[in-house]
């Protein structure tokens, strides 16, 4: 400790030289016990995977560079797969956290892909349903799992420093606004009596928690089947999955007017960067074969509350137009857009990368099968 604070004070000391090379010679990301050399910046794709086949993964991918990709650097730096179905993934405080729902595990990795802990919930009780959705706050990584309960897990550690059963069922997605966290309840499955079958029952319900008492603040009624949930300039928004209406229902939640719900219009996908909500509502003719996709692309002005039906993609290659788009992520430091397209389990996805203003500039190969997330290092 002694070295380390005389260390300092050279630094310091010696500010017009000597600070400048200290502050040069410290590295930018925690990589210890990677096998590979990685450029400053980053960007990971969670790829899902294909239900209990074990192939999820994560890809590295240089934005810097050409073609600088590893497909599966989860594996490369941790010689064993990431599991079953890559649920969710977030970066928080330079390390990156993963949910994989089947395998039932949250796993806590360095800025490298490097695994330092993993949390299983398998012998859990309470947790037995399924890791699904990650948020963070404030030392506490959240996550919502099927049966009902949020967990509030310790985002050093990784252990469970709470549960909340919320009362509800398959929990879906997450976001925090302020000192809430927003919860979306998807879905009941159930057996019918009369025909032997299964039933889903689709809730309207998204449950607004107090994160500094963890507990259930208030529930609210929203279009039935909730799923997904973004947080963007003290709005949150919402996507239901609701398969009795013409297309998936887009929502906003406002926080500020006592949580009023209102619809905005539908929306299959959503990302959020610079103020923006950016959508797509993709449409699916089932009545021909093969089926045809169209895909429309708009935008949601948060701060002017203006929804801009003209597509934010300038020079977009014409196969995104009818492409099964399963993922769309906006990079916080260079407002670029990512969005993830899917062959399901025919074959690997694919990456389209937009600049800010909308402009082409490159697609790839996402390494694996149904891209889901994408984080940002810088």
């Amino acid at each position: 400790m002694k070295f380390n604070k005389f260390i300092g004070f050279l630094c310091v000391a010696a500010f017009g030289v000597a600070a400048v090379s200290c502050s040069d010679d410290d590295p930018k990301w925690n990589d210890e016990g990677s096998k590979v050399d990685l450029p400053d910046s980053r960007v990971y794709i969670l790829n899902e995977g294909t239900m209990a086949q074990n192939n999820a993964g994560i890809e590295f991918y240089n934005p810097s560079g050409v073609n600088d990709i590893i497909s599966d650097i989860f594996y490369r730096q941790n010689s064993m797969s990431l599991g079953d179905v890559g649920q969710s993934m977030i970066e928080y405080n330079g390390y990156i956290y993963v949910s994989v729902y089947g395998s039932n595990y949250l796993s806590k990795l360095n800025s490298a892909c490097v695994e330092e802990v993993r949390a299983l919930f398998s012998d859990d009780a309470d947790l037995r349903g399924g890791i699904r959705y990650i948020d963070a706050e404030d030392g506490y990584i959240y996550a919502s799992f099927y049966g009902g309960v949020v967990a509030k897990i310790d985002a050093r550690t990784l252990e469970v420093k709470a549960k909340l059963n919320t009362g509800g069922s398959n929990l879906e997605g997450v976001a925090i606004e302020g000192d809430n966290l927003y919860v979306a309840n998807s879905y009941t499955k159930a057996l019918d009596p009369e025909t032997g079958k299964n039933k889903y029952i689709y809730h309207t319900d998204v449950f607004v928690i107090d994160l500094k008492s963890f507990s259930l603040k208030e529930t609210l009624v929203v279009a039935q089947n909730p799923n997904q949930l973004v947080e963007e300039d003290g709005k949150v928004f919402l996507i239901s999955w609701n398969y009795s209406a013409e297309s998936y229902e887009l929502q906003l939640i406002n926080p500020a007017a006592n949580n009023a719900v209102t619809k905005l219009g539908y929306a299959t996908n959503m990302a959020v960067g610079d103020d923006i909500l950016y959508i797509v509502d993709s449409r699916t003719d089932y009545s021909v074969r093969p089926y045809v996709t169209t895909n429309t692309f708009s935008s949601y002005d948060i701060r002017r509350g203006q929804m801009i039906s003209i597509s934010f993609l300038k020079d977009a290659p014409a196969e995104l137009s009818t492409a099964s788009v399963y993922m769309m992520a906006v990079d916080d430091k260079t407002g670029e857009i990512y969005i993830g397209t899917t062959n399901y389990s025919a074959s690997n996805g694919d990456i389209y990368r937009f600049k800010r203003d909308g402009s082409f500039v490159e697609k790839f190969d996402c390494g694996g099968q149904n891209p889901k997330a994408a984080v940002f290092l810088h």
